[in-house]
């Protein structure tokens, strides 16, 4: 067994060592800071940001994303009390390696120009969007990879994820700023399709509760990431709207289906678990569900009214998935959704990308204004009708699933390899490094027990 750890260690070491030296000799030979922080705009040649431009600098945005991946988005993960500790600081480590990757991959496509990669202010925010999606799809697959397998699937999924958006974004002309498709549907079934393809009979004889059960610290990691959330989210959501006066609508909109999924959780789970009163993890669900629906249709809404029903839709679902679909995944189609993201992420994602079709059905000048110009310029232009941009709406949601299912059908595959995957036998401590399991039977309080950081075994 230590032998086992100790090469684990290695690998990992050996991992990052190895792709950090390879991002700083990317980023010497083909990164330079562009004219994007400038208070200019941005140059004709450059696809500046997710392929709207935007004006400079802007600290209070862009600090927002920060925080929500950092702070929320690992908290999300913290509140298990079996894997939450090791997988927090694993999720550090993988944001930190996959934010320098994206930066490069979407630099490729978005502002490549004269051999060179320029990024600003905004290429870091997309970034940061690229990998919220990575960490949802390790919610699908916590407790099932070790550390290397999660690094390299950061990898992959970043690369698959910017195609994605590219495809969606600049070449199909989708709207989708706070990103229903791109980071909550995308990352929600290419985590579950790598859980599938990771399915392992003999390690889930295991009982689920085992994995998924919560404590103390699990309660007040999710205090602090829904407070986290209800703060800084609707910031998030509105980050890379068409344009300035359009955030004001993502903002509001979001905030109105925020307060309804909460209350629409609370509603529903008194009934389907028989509590008194909702749990904070459940809150902490309908926060992540009513704020995934307004991605698409954030900057589109142009009634508060359409935000509550939303919100109110998305936070019934959340409970409603936890109760019946999350059985039928695991039963059935033998997937492990460890967080739950095809309830939290997933579902309400694609719900968004629906209402965004259906909104985008019923934009027109008198309701949008000039905004329309900014949400759908070509249709404002009379060069694209709207039933042709709302079928486009609605096959950008069928091509996200369509990528998410393949990358994530390659990217178990590779996974699952021997030389990552390991022996089916081995124990649990050969897949994991952020791990310290009492083994003192004798003394009761250390008995079924942590002491300390947990394993993704």
């Amino acid at each position: 067994m230590p032998e086992h750890s100790a090469a684990s260690r290695l690998r990992l070491s050996g991992l990052c060592f190895l792709l950090q030296i390879l991002n700083i000799l990317l980023f010497a030979v083909l990164v330079r800071y562009g004219p994007e922080g400038s208070p200019g705009p941005c140059p004709s040649q450059l696809n500046c940001g997710r392929g709207k431009p935007r004006s400079g600098f802007q600290q209070p945005r862009s600090q927002g994303v920060h925080i929500q991946v950092l702070l929320s988005f690992g908290l999300l993960v913290a509140f298990l009390s079996r894997y939450g500790p090791g997988s927090a600081a694993t999720s550090i480590l993988m944001v930190a390696l996959a934010i320098q990757w994206a930066v490069l991959i979407q630099g490729t496509l978005h502002s490549f120009l004269n051999g060179k990669i320029y990024v600003g202010a905004q290429s870091m925010v997309s970034a940061d969007f690229c990998t919220a999606a990575v960490l949802i799809s390790t919610g699908a697959v916590l407790g099932r990879v070790s550390p290397v397998q999660l690094l390299l699937l950061a990898l992959l999924e970043v690369t698959l994820c910017t195609l994605n958006e590219y495809i969606l974004l600049s070449l199909m002309g989708v709207s989708d700023s706070g990103g229903s498709l791109t980071i909550h549907t995308f990352g929600a079934y290419f985590g579950l399709v790598v859980s599938r393809l990771l399915y392992q009979p003999h390690k889930d004889r295991r009982k689920r509760e085992e994995q998924q059960n919560t404590g103390q610290q699990g309660d007040v990691s999710a205090v602090v990431g829904t407070i986290f959330l209800w703060i800084f989210w609707p910031s998030f959501t509105s980050t890379t709207s068409a344009h300035d006066t359009a955030e004001s609508w993502a903002v509001l909109n979001t905030y109105f289906s925020l307060v309804a999924s909460t209350v629409a959780t609370s509603i529903l789970s008194p009934v389907l678990w028989e509590e008194s009163t909702p749990r904070m993890v459940q809150i902490q669900d309908a926060t992540l569900a009513g704020m995934a629906v307004m991605g698409m249709a954030g900057e589109m809404l142009v009634t508060p009214f359409g935000a509550l029903i939303a919100g109110f839709l998305a936070g019934l679902i959340c409970p409603l998935g936890f109760r019946f679909f999350s059985p039928v995944l695991h039963s059935r189609l033998k997937i492990q959704d460890t967080c739950g993201v095809h309830n939290i992420h997933g579902l309400p994602g694609v719900l968004g990308a629906l209402l965004g079709t259906l909104l985008t059905l019923l934009a027109t000048a008198d309701t949008h204004g000039d905004r329309l110009e900014l949400l759908f310029p070509l249709v404002a232009q009379g060069s694209r009708s709207v039933p042709y941009q709302a079928l486009l709406q609605l096959s950008a949601l069928l091509l996200t699933l369509l990528l998410a299912a393949l990358g994530g059908c390659i990217t178990g595959c590779i996974l699952k390899t021997k030389m990552l995957s390991g022996s089916p036998d081995a124990p649990p401590m050969e897949n994991s490094v952020f791990c310290e399991v009492a083994e003192e039977e004798g003394d009761p309080r250390a008995s079924s027990k942590e002491l300390g950081t947990s394993t993704l075994v």
